[in-house]
């Protein structure tokens, strides 16, 4: 077997809409909505600048079925650059790019090649004065929904020749994915692959070392759900079949998700300035790269009345916002969620013969019983939903973890209000 070198990438989602972000300033919403375009530039310049023998894209590189014009001649434009270089590039369509979806008559470069979805197909890499340096075998989906375990398809070609498998799929029934080409890690394991080139999970894991089985996750966040460094990986396999990989970036706007505690944050003033420690932290670990940031304030402090009095929070972010827009490379705060309590001391309260005492001493009941949380949370919000428009949502569909907060904050303001108006024991 020969020694290669080759980017393994997924999941590229060209043109995210990134909803929610219409109400953005034109130039922190310009540099999201381009950042999809922005790192799939970062993945060209990487791969010309390591000299890769070939690029894998194991599907999804555009966002939707009926994908745009400017997404698709983005991508002929990077894959021409690459061919420029000598660098193929082998790519499968996923659930988001099924082969049925809208495309446009474009011409791609010979060294660029999509593969079939009625059957695994099987392409051979040469090189000159290397020969056959790799097999890639793979298949695309032919619709956004596949069902059937497309791993018990594949077949190892050559014993000498590096085997290398692209697929979509969800491995062992990843539950935070559509369980679309579902399969095991032992299938993977059973096909004789040296590498199995995966895409669909957009968190990257490394599920095997030998055979490598690997999702590299997408190369750039589009939510809060997507926190993190986000990039590919560039894999260097060896004369016995095993897989060094690195992780390289190549988002250009990053996510984060942070928590501040106030508890020892007395006022406005501390709290301003303890946000834009946060914000000059994550510009510096961003590494000239933009920002989105979900803050949540947590813990008990004489800043949480402040906090709910009027439009003091949304203030104070909007000011916080208007000083990242005029920066060079911005930390957009998406939002600041007030998880924050007054300094009454509950656990005592629940401790109480009191109407409080009770209704603490219920929730805390409610927090530790999923079913009787969600029959109360059905009631409760079936109440309140009555008389409001269908765009207000469908609360009912709240997760557990939501319905848990919710519920923290109600005993938060009940106990605020009561404690105010001098409820207590009785």
């Amino acid at each position: 077997m020969k020694r290669l070198r080759f980017i393994h990438a997924a999941d590229l989602h060209l043109d995210s809409p990134f909803k929610g972000m219409s109400a953005l300033p034109e130039r922190v919403r310009e540099r999201v909505r381009e950042s999809t375009f922005e790192a799939l530039k970062e993945l060209v310049a990487l791969a010309m600048q390591e000299h890769v023998d070939f690029v894998l894209i194991s599907g999804d590189v555009y966002d939707v079925s009926d994908r745009s014009l400017r997404a698709q001649i983005r991508f002929q434009r990077a894959v021409e650059q690459l061919a420029t270089g000598g660098i193929p590039v082998y790519i499968i369509h996923g659930n988001h790019d099924p082969e049925d979806g809208r495309a446009a008559k474009l011409v791609w470069p010979a060294d660029v090649h999509f593969f079939a979805s009625d059957h695994v197909e099987t392409l051979q890499v040469v090189k000159q004065d290397r020969g056959i340096i790799a097999e890639i075998h793979g298949i695309s989906y032919g619709s956004p929904v596949v069902s059937e375990n497309l791993a018990l398809k594949f077949k190892r070609g050559q014993d000498q020749v590096c085997q290398i498998g692209l697929l979509h799929t969800n491995v062992d029934g990843d539950p935070h994915h559509d369980n679309y080409a579902p399969c095991s890690k032992q299938d993977l394991i059973d096909a004789g692959m040296d590498y199995w080139a995966l895409g669909h999970v957009h968190t990257r894991q490394i599920m095997n070392v030998k055979p490598a089985i690997v999702y590299p996750g997408n190369i750039q966040g589009r939510s809060i759900r997507e926190t993190g460094p986000r990039g590919c990986y560039l894999v260097d396999m060896d004369e016995q079949g095993r897989a060094e990989l690195i992780f390289q970036a190549l988002d250009t706007v990053r996510w984060y998700q942070e928590t501040l505690s106030v508890i020892s944050i007395p006022s406005e003033q501390m709290l301003k300035d303890c946000l834009g420690e946060v914000l000059d932290r994550l510009r510096h670990d961003a590494n000239g790269r933009d920002g989105i940031v979900r803050i949540v304030l947590e813990g008990r402090s004489s800043i949480h009345e402040r906090l709910r009095k009027g439009r003091a929070l949304q203030e104070l972010i909007d000011e916080l916002r208007e000083d990242e827009v005029e920066r060079g490379n911005f930390v957009w705060i998406e939002s600041i969620e007030d998880r924050t309590a007054s300094e009454i001391d509950l656990a005592a309260i629940m401790e109480e013969k009191s109407f409080l005492g009770d209704l603490l001493r219920y929730a805390a009941a409610l927090q530790g019983d999923e079913s009787a949380l969600e029959s109360f949370a059905e009631e409760a919000l079936a109440a309140a939903m009555q008389g409001l428009p269908q765009s207000a949502g469908n609360p009912a569909a709240a997760t557990q973890e939501q319905l848990r907060e919710w519920l923290r904050s109600a005993e938060v303001l009940v106990a605020d209000l009561l404690t105010t108006d001098g409820g207590g024991a009785g």
